[in-house]
């Protein structure tokens, strides 16, 4: 027999860690806030690059 994993067909799969209507809910408001931050922050860097101008890419090396 080999060192592999035997499996047994009679046996269900796991499903895991099963979230609450509760917990679901929070982890949306979570990822929601998180997107919003970041496209934020992306937002951010643009207006910053647009006030540098292209003098940013004109520097002395």
């Amino acid at each position: 027999m080999s060192a592999g994993i035997v499996m047994d067909s009679n046996k269900k799969p796991q499903q895991g860690i099963v979230l609450t209507p509760e917990q679901k809910k929070r982890q949306r408001e979570r990822s929601i806030a998180i997107a919003v931050a970041l496209g934020i922050l992306v937002i951010l860097f643009f207006a910053v690059t647009l006030v540098k101008g292209p003098a940013v890419l004109h520097r002395p090396i």
